[in-house]
């Protein structure tokens, strides 16, 4: 299990600073990390779609900026994201739970669990699946990524990669 204190220290400590989005149960240690310090001015947001927008203007005025969203959300989202993102530039880190990964999770989750890959596929949006092990280089990719080519990059979560906390 990853600390999702030493997870937001090491997004900050790779420049991000913006970070707004939606709860979501599997991202709730993240969440809570963000609520407990007001220098990191985490922006809740009502949609995920509403969320990418805040993102876009927070990069359009100088932010590096992180929206957290379950995988539901990239339904929202998906539309704000190739009409703004992927047109204009403005990346974004995603830090997207993975429900109903692996059939296993409430039935409303199971088909988006299932389609989630593809979705991201068919949206040409570059992702990885985060992992206890891999957190340092599939970070680099990201960075990489959204520096070079300023694109949105996902990173998806599993669940129990970090704390919950409810």
């Amino acid at each position: 299990m990853l600390s999702s204190k030493n997870f937001i220290e090491k997004l900050q400590g790779h420049g991000f600073d913006f970070f707004t989005g939606v709860p979501c149960s599997l991202l709730s240690g993240l969440i809570a990390e963000l609520e407990s310090d007001p220098r990191l001015g985490y922006i809740p947001s009502v949609r995920e779609d509403a969320a990418v927008g805040l993102c876009a203007g927070a990069y359009m005025g100088g932010k590096q900026p992180v929206v957290f969203m379950q995988n539901s959300g990239l339904g929202y989202s998906l539309n704000a994201f190739t009409s703004l993102n992927l047109i204009y530039k403005l990346p974004v880190l995603v830090v997207m739970s993975w429900r109903g990964c692996g059939g296993k999770d409430a039935p409303e989750h199971i088909i988006m669990g299932e389609v989630n890959e593809q979705l991201l596929e068919t949206a040409r949006m570059d992702y990885a699946v985060l992992a206890e092990d891999n957190t340092d280089s599939v970070l680099a990719t990201a960075l990489r990524k959204i520096k070079e080519e300023q694109v949105p990059f996902t990173l998806l979560v599993k669940k129990g990669l970090f704390d919950e906390r409810h």
